[in-house]
């Protein structure tokens, strides 16, 4: 019998990392500067909501003014901002759901990751939750929550896997978009032959009736009478717990039967078309500069003339609700486009180590993002709202910039300031000490 010799001990396995939050050399500086440019973008478009009723997001005939700088205004931020920031910033969302668990996993996590992964969604959710009901019903974090909670087998798929998923999930829109449409055109159609009928002095059945008050309904919904505007503005301009009743209601609306019908395929296609992006590595500056100059191109070249056409259409139609509706088929589209557009310019500057007085600063926002996102809100409300200096429905829609700039100004300035100090922004800092059920570290030693 051979003899059994024992071998020499070899080196010992490296034991496996403890799970923790990315640290500061693990940090991918485009993502976080494209993180920053998305939301300063955010607010560019948010401060329409902030600071105007309602209706006038989408229609500027609502309030805000509908003519020279004040149109020019709402048509810029159609072709080039509205949605492609969220665009942006929700598939840069989709993109960290690959960086966490990637990096959990290569540290020898896979059996801890998906406590952290769920619990980091369900503390997103809650704050959400409390942004919304609290603060702003605008708010984006319950749906990005929501949607999380589905992407994590995600994600190993391969990128072509998660990026043809991602536009087909944005594709089910379009159809249903055109089927909403030509359902309100159909609406007024009926409610106009009624009103015909009753003009000549016939008796509408009850169908007709009821044809009549759903287009009431709707016309109320999409182009807001005056005095429900006046209404509106005397809400915002009121005391904390009269906007808080009126804010409760649409949150409950909002982020249940809207979400669901609308933010929900959006939210979860822009994600995977994220998760894609990352692992080619569109997001990490990595590919060739003719990539991205290729990119750019064809992106501003597909999705401009598109927004750009559209925005002329409504404004042509003097943003009938019907034709205005009719027109959100081309919306994912132009914004997507748009939207890659200008990360292919950012990731450009990125590669070329331009602007780096800019980028540094924009990184440090991007890192920073929930923080400086729920400043936005802290801030506007303070300044539109009756709890604060109550100038809701007082600005023209260009005028609303000089509160833009300023908070662009400030964020850009502190952020910096504030990561020189601490690992973290201080929301960052809550975020993650309870995602991983542990205090985290918070001042740089």
């Amino acid at each position: 019998m051979r003899r059994m010799i024992p071998e020499e001990p070899g080196p010992e396995a490296p034991a496996a990392q403890e799970i923790a939050p990315v640290t500061a050399g693990e940090r991918i500086s485009s993502v976080d500067v494209l993180r920053g440019v998305a939301l300063l973008g955010i607010l560019l478009m948010n401060v329409v909501s902030f600071g105007l009723p309602e209706g006038a997001y989408a229609d500027p005939t609502v309030a805000g003014g509908e003519k020279g700088a004040n149109l020019a205004a709402w048509l810029v931020s159609q072709v080039l901002f509205e949605g492609k920031m969220r665009a942006i910033f929700s598939m840069l969302f989709g993109a960290g759901v690959v960086l966490l668990t990637s990096r959990a996993e290569a540290r020898g996590g896979e059996g801890r990751i998906a406590d952290i992964y769920y619990r980091r969604c369900l503390w997103l959710i809650a704050f959400g939750l409390a942004h919304a009901y609290f603060i702003w019903p605008g708010d984006i974090l319950y749906g990005y929550g929501v949607v999380a909670l589905l992407l994590f087998p995600f994600r190993r798929q391969s990128a072509k896997f998660l990026i043809v998923t991602g536009l087909l999930v944005l594709a089910v829109i379009v159809p249903k978009t055109i089927f909403e449409g030509r359902h309100l055109a159909s609406l007024r159609a009926r409610a106009q032959d009624v009103e015909r009928a009753v003009a000549r002095g016939r008796t509408p059945t009850e169908p007709q009736r009821e044809a009549l008050k759903e287009w009431a309904e709707k016309l109320k919904e999409l182009k807001p009478p005056p005095a429900d505007i006046a209404k509106e503005i005397r809400a915002h301009r009121a005391g904390y717990w009269t906007l808080f009743a009126r804010r409760a209601k649409e949150v409950v609306s909002d982020e249940s039967t809207l979400f669901y019908k609308y933010g929900f395929l959006d939210a979860a296609g822009m994600m995977l078309l994220g998760m894609g992006l990352l692992k080619l590595g569109v997001f990490s500056a990595a590919l060739s500069p003719r990539f991205y100059q290729a990119m750019a191109l064809l992106g501003y070249g597909i999705g401009a003339p598109i927004n750009w056409y559209v925005g002329h259409l409504e404004i042509a139609g003097h943003f009938d609700p019907v034709g205005m509706f009719s027109a959100y088929a081309t919306y994912d589209l132009g914004r997507l486009s748009v939207a890659l557009g200008h990360v292919a310019v950012v990731m450009l500057i990125c590669k070329a180590g331009a602007l780096r007085f800019l980028t540094t600063r924009l990184a440090a926002v991007g890192q920073m993002a929930l923080s400086n996102y729920l400043a936005h809100s802290i801030l506007c409300v303070l300044l539109f709202d009756g709890t604060g200096f109550g100038l809701f429905g007082r600005l023209q829609r260009i005028q609303l910039l000089y509160v833009v700039l300023p908070i662009w100004a400030v964020q850009l300035l502190v952020s910096p300031i504030v990561l020189r100090r601490f690992r973290f922004g201080p929301l960052e800092w809550l975020w993650r000490s309870l995602t991983y059920w542990q205090r985290q570290p918070l001042r740089l030693t």
